[in-house]
């Protein structure tokens, strides 16, 4: 097994306003919803890519998360967000759960996982989230549910934020 690497410093950055502004850090730019579906599977290739690197498990940068993290973390953001939007179809206005990524790379040992297994993993939850979103009707767009912490989403705006986390990384591992 591989050793465990030294644990990062938390993300607590709050990055809803990327739904309204947009994200200097990576370019990404909000999409229209129906676009959302068909970007989260241009994302299946690009990641299959980077899992496939030879130093995919090497931490390049003391700060950052390794590719193979990277994409452990992509695939569960996938699960997770299916899981929201699925609640946002069939409840009126939920809350959504607590999910700390960070627990979930801890806890899932993420540095330690397979790259294989993870881009097989990845390709099948994008599949799925993108069928989901593929299913909306144009009078749902506007569905609303809350995360805990008080941020309010509708289905447009929860699959931008979701479509921005999978991008996001992407340019995070030059893929």
């Amino acid at each position: 097994m591989t050793a465990e690497p030294l644990a990062l410093p938390e993300d607590t950055k709050d990055w809803t306003w990327v739904i309204a502004q947009g994200c200097p850090e990576c370019g990404w730019a909000p999409p229209p919803s129906t676009e959302i579906a068909l970007r989260v599977r241009a994302t299946v290739p690009r990641w299959h890519a980077v899992l496939r690197r030879p130093d995919v498990a090497a931490r390049t940068r003391p700060e950052r998360w390794s590719a193979l993290e990277y994409g452990c973390h992509a695939r569960d953001v996938c699960r997770v967000f299916d899981g929201r939007l699925t609640q946002l179809l069939t409840e009126d206005e939920p809350t959504f759960a607590d999910w700390d990524q960070d627990a979930a790379a801890r806890d899932g040992h993420y540095f330690a996982e397979d790259p294989a297994t993870v881009s097989d993993a990845y390709a099948e939850a994008a599949g799925r989230i993108a069928a989901g979103f593929d299913a909306v009707r144009d009078d749902q767009w506007q569905r609303r549910g809350t995360r805990s912490n008080g941020s309010e989403f509708t289905v447009a705006t929860l699959g931008a934020y979701f479509l921005h986390d999978l991008e996001h990384h992407l340019a995070d591992v030059a893929g």
